[in-house]
């Protein structure tokens, strides 16, 4: 009986084997579905609220000559473009407010304007208002500082700090006096309407002529 048990488990088993030998195999062709992570979040009205910040405590930090906050804020491979077109980096900028080599009665930055990009990268555009502003030069001799310049700064997020890493700078001029349309010379003055050559009053027009008698008439 027990042979017959054992037999009848054998072919049931050998039976099942065969079967699984007849059935499909797997597809190991299909797509595997990867989660993608979710896009960082930004935080939009954080980041403005910190770039506005380092902005308007630049009059201080000249004034105050804080280089710990130019060695904060500017990226040491930062590069900037001076109002008058010279280039510049953070060793320059450290010098010259140690030095003291920005000085004015006021210094207002005005007009600021933060553009986000993402997590780690963002611009701002601004207006520095100086008043009787003057830089004193490596060699010695002082030039003014343009009145109003507006002002490009580049930002990027580095080791969850804020960094300046490129800046450009130019002066606001003044508007000229342009003439206005109105001002321009009436239809009278043009060209094309002064007299003709052929109405001028000729020399012999000049004065009447005297009406002299002829000898064959003389009394």
């Amino acid at each position: 009986m027990k042979r017959t048990v054992f037999l009848g488990a054998c072919s049931l088993g050998l039976s099942v084997l065969l079967l699984s030998g007849c059935q499909p195999a797997a597809n190991t062709n299909q797509p595997v579905v990867v989660a993608s992570p979710s896009p960082e979040r930004v935080d939009t009205a954080s980041i403005q609220t910190e770039l506005l910040r380092i902005e308007n405590d630049w009059p201080r930090i000249i004034k105050e000559k804080d280089t710990a906050a130019v060695e904060r804020i500017e990226a040491d491979d930062a590069v900037f473009i001076y109002p008058d077109g010279s280039l510049g980096n953070k060793a320059q900028d450290l010098k010259d407010v140690a030095d003291g080599a920005l000085i004015a009665d006021s210094w207002q930055v005005a007009d600021l304007q933060v553009t986000v990009i993402d997590a780690d990268s963002a611009f701002t555009i601004g207006r520095n208002i100086v008043t009787n502003g003057k830089y004193k030069m490596a060699n010695g001799k002082t030039v003014n500082i343009p009145s109003q310049t507006r002002f490009l700064d580049t930002y990027a997020r580095r080791n969850g700090e804020w960094k300046i890493v490129a800046a450009a700078s130019v002066p606001i001029m003044a508007p000229t006096a342009a003439a206005s349309p109105t001002m321009t010379a009436s239809p009278a003055m043009s060209p094309t309407v002064k007299p003709s050559p052929a109405v001028k009053p000729s020399p012999a027009m000049t004065r009447t002529p005297v009406v002299r008698p002829s000898p064959a008439v003389t009394p």
